[in-house]
């Protein structure tokens, strides 16, 4: 372990270093290139007018030497030629503004470029890149248990480090065959159940957390691996009144007037002697209109022609709260299911008497758990239950639920 995280930190730091100085490197020649392309401007611009003053004085310095060589030239003619070349020498000198100069700029008007350069860059970058980056021996955070689900795994975690005040963790996940990790919770809690897991399959796990007004996470967490052995929850297909996900573990209440009891596909809902299963069996999405006959719970069997788990051999609660064990009305209530609203059932075996192919008294002790409120009952069976269907009935469409 300290061989291998040794290894990826300094492939870590290179690779961050390297990147570092690729950028650097970048932004110093986009500057350089700014710099270069404000001197040509400056050059550009202060040069054109001195440049205009040099063709005028040029030119009359040209015009003027022309002249003289037509003024000694007519000077040296025959007397006859003389006259002629004189005349039009003095037309045209008269023509020509010799004694006019264009305006020359003076020495404080035209400008001296220079580079300003501050030494003290060199001296913030120094401190800076001598304070980029540290190196941490343990992660503040690590990952501290796995509990099965079916279809998916709890995973808890714990800070390890008192002088570390956490604001937000960070869980990621991957498939044994996969090459990256992938997040899949950010918050303040301390677990999360993470879902669409395939049974025995390994998956690897870490966590990190991010200090109190802190916008850098910390370093990961050792990663560990989790699976779990549980198939994962799924409703029965075919039936009219309700349409699934994909992955068949949600129930959406569709518009149909067919009424009837949407069962899991399988009994996979398990409890067993001296053994407490505390599955989180369901979250409502969504909400429609409620109904008496409306009902969330668990079976020891499929019956079809019912339109309520509210019947024999079987324990539910209704959408206002009410609390059903074999058909009959508990005195004790629920908060209403609403929109957001979680419902968990919690069964642990007592044996009453002597079990055994043929039946026997079996009791289960259930606990019922929604918006922070609880009932607790016996359930009294009349033959061994390994294992048990899970339900739902909906009388009006808009109901969505999600099991896991």
């Amino acid at each position: 372990q300290i061989k291998e995280s040794a290894t990826l930190t300094r492939d870590v730091l290179e690779q961050h270093f390297t990147d570092l100085k690729g950028t650097l490197k970048k932004l110093l020649d986009e500057r350089l290139m700014s710099l270069l392309q404000e001197v040509d401007v400056i050059e550009q611009e202060s040069i054109k007018p001195l440049d205009e003053c040099q063709k005028l004085i040029e030119h009359g310095v040209s015009t003027a030497d022309d002249l003289l060589r037509e003024g000694e030239s007519a000077v040296d003619g025959d007397v006859g030629q003389q006259n002629e070349k004189l005349c039009n020498f003095t037309k045209k000198a008269l023509h020509i503004q010799l004694d006019s100069l264009p305006e020359v700029p003076s020495l404080v008007d035209v400008p001296c470029l220079s580079a300003q350069l501050d030494d003290c860059l060199l001296t913030i970058l120094k401190n800076q890149i001598f304070r980029h980056g540290t190196v941490a021996s343990r992660p503040p955070v690590q990952l501290e248990e796995f509990v099965e689900k079916p279809g998916g795994i709890l995973v808890r975690w714990c800070k390890v480090d008192d002088d570390f005040i956490p604001q937000d963790y960070r869980l990621q996940y991957r498939k044994s065959t996969a090459s990256h990790f992938e997040d899949v919770y950010v918050g303040s809690e301390t677990e999360f159940i993470v879902l669409h897991i395939d049974p025995n399959v390994d998956y690897q796990f870490r966590v990190c957390a991010r200090g109190d007004g802190r916008q850098e996470w910390s370093p990961w967490s050792v990663p560990q691996i989790g699976r779990t052995t549980l198939v994962p929850h799924e409703w029965t297909t075919g039936l009219e009144g309700y349409s699934l996900s994909s992955r068949r573990n949600i129930a959406l209440r569709n518009d149909s007037q067919s009424c009837g009891v949407l069962y899991s596909k399988a009994p996979t809902y398990f409890c067993g002697q001296t053994l407490t299963f505390r599955q989180v069996l369901f979250g409502i999405e969504t909400v429609g209109q409620p109904d008496r006959r409306d009902s969330l719970g668990v079976c020891v069997e499929q019956q079809n022609g019912y339109d309520s788990l509210q019947r024999d051999k079987a324990v539910c609660i209704s959408t206002n709260g009410a609390v059903f064990v074999n058909g009959k009305e508990m005195t004790n209530q629920l908060p209403a299911v609403t929109s957001g609203s979680t419902v968990t059932f919690d069964m642990e075996v007592v044996q009453l008497g002597p079990c055994s192919n043929e039946g026997g008294n079996f009791k289960l002790r259930v606990t019922i758990s929604s918006n922070n409120r609880e009932v607790v009952f016996d359930w009294v069976l009349d033959q061994c239950c390994g294992s048990l269907y899970f339900g739902c009935s909906f009388s009006y469409p808009g109901w969505k639920v999600l099991v896991f």
